[in-house]
């Protein structure tokens, strides 16, 4: 124990006599050199607000919502239809344009049958349209200026014509392209059984106007190469190509192919995504009742409203008389009974009105599930029908036989009519296809 006392009294003084022997601290050394800086995280939150605010895509949505893009229910009705979604579905319509697929007919040599080529895959073919359908860059930098590049702004080649004629509207840095390119006749093509599924030779008619496109005495065989039905048509989309004054069957007459100034003075969306007016205007896309856009783009000089004689109602009457008349002229073949079918229901045709017989562009052909009520038989094939159903069909008058002229002057008709403004997006090429039509038939003895 004494031991140990001793040791920890040793351990005391030692520790005493270091300590006494420390100096005072001396100055800071000088600091080192600075490291590195990291880089800067990004402020999530500030990004977003660039474009995720009141007055910029939260106001597009709004607008948008009023769209018929948006609540329109063929995007449902087409998912999964590799032919229709291009048009229909958001990534069946963002693959067409990231492959650049042809608007082109290809021969399959062993079955002697073309395909269209316009098609996306069916596991590609689904998707509501939304931002990123014609917004391609969204959510990629998170900068303010994402809106641009568009998903395409190309020339468009026709699938009307299997890309042999091509819509190319470069006003406005092509941004009217990219919505031609859905905004297009669909092509008129022959029949698979009786033909070999290529598209109509539109030039014929005009090269040939009086041969028979359709022999009703002949019926459902060869030679004939179409067979009439109710929907016998080019599709609904027809304002682009009107719009650019390319595809109509361009009969000879007494009228001569020329454009009006909006074909290469005004960009779709100068109307079409004007300020926005009530339901009109914006990401609407709705021009109808809204003349904003008419009277900001610098086009006219005098403001352009509703009650406008030169360049609004006068046109339209103008068209619409012509119309009237076309319409006649292809019923007449009928021998009293109208070949063009009618509907006054506005939730079903989209164009009431603007034909004094409320004709929508379809044929009267009985169709037991889309025209029940059809005053034509039908020619086609019926195997898949109720026996009640061929019934009705069979006591039918025989649809008559159409010349190519009137073949042609059907898809005019179509054209025209389906184009909805009466002529406004493109007057004079409008007229010509009119009444030259009506002038080709008349020259046919019809």
């Amino acid at each position: 124990m004494k031991n140990m006392f001793k040791l920890f009294a040793l351990l005391i003084s030692a520790t005493l006599l270091f300590s006494a022997c420390e100096g005072p601290m001396g100055p800071a050394g000088a600091d080192g050199a600075d490291g590195a800086d990291g880089k800067d995280g990004k402020d999530a939150n500030e990004t977003c607000k660039l474009c995720h605010n009141p007055t910029v895509v939260d106001q597009k949505v709004v607008e948008f919502s009023f769209s018929k893009h948006k609540y329109g229910e063929a995007a449902f009705e087409e998912a999964g239809n590799a032919g229709c979604s291009p048009c229909h579905e958001s990534e069946a319509f963002k693959y067409v344009c990231k492959n650049n697929v042809p608007a082109t007919f290809t021969l399959n040599a062993t079955t002697g049958k073309y395909a269209n080529d316009y098609a996306a895959t069916t596991s590609i073919a689904y998707g509501i349209l939304s931002c990123f359908t014609c917004h391609s860059s969204l959510h990629k930098t998170y900068a303010g200026t994402e809106f641009f590049p568009l998903t395409t702004t190309a020339a468009v080649p026709m699938t009307m014509w299997k890309a042999a004629k091509t819509i190319n509207l470069t006003q406005g840095g092509g941004t009217s392209n990219l919505c031609v390119k859905c905004h297009q006749p669909r092509p008129l093509t022959t029949s698979t059984t009786l033909s070999d599924g290529n598209v109509v030779d539109y030039a014929s008619f005009v090269t040939n106007p009086t041969a028979n496109f359709y022999d009703s005495s002949v019926g459902n065989a060869a030679p004939n190469k179409v067979l009439p039905s109710y929907r016998m048509h080019v599709h609904y989309g027809t304002v682009g190509a009107i719009y650019a004054g390319q595809g109509g069957v361009e009969f000879t007459g007494t009228q001569t192919y020329a454009n009006s100034t909006h074909t290469t003075a005004a960009a779709c969306g100068d109307c079409h995504m004007s300020p926005i007016t009530g339901r009109a205007g914006g990401h609407t896309f709705v021009a109808k009742g809204n003349f904003t856009g008419c009277n900001v783009t610098g086009c006219h000089t005098s403001p352009i409203t509703s009650a406008s004689t030169t360049l609004w109602k006068t046109p339209r009457a103008e068209i619409q008389t012509l119309l009237n008349n076309l319409a006649a002229k292809i019923n007449s073949i009928g021998g009293g009974t109208n070949i063009l079918h009618s509907d006054a229901d506005a939730e079903s045709n989209l164009w009431v009105g603007l034909t004094t017989g409320n004709f929508d562009g379809y044929l009267d052909i009985y169709d037991p599930s889309s025209n029940p009520a059809g005053k034509w038989k039908n020619p086609g094939n019926t195997s898949s029908w109720t026996n009640d159903q061929k019934a009705i069909n069979t006591a039918l008058p025989t649809f008559p036989t159409l010349k190519n002229v009137v073949a042609g002057s059907m898809i005019n008709f179509q054209m025209t009519l389906r184009e909805y403004s009466l002529g406004i997006h493109n007057y004079k090429y409008t007229k010509a296809l009119l009444q030259n039509s009506i002038d080709a038939l008349t020259t046919a003895g019809i």
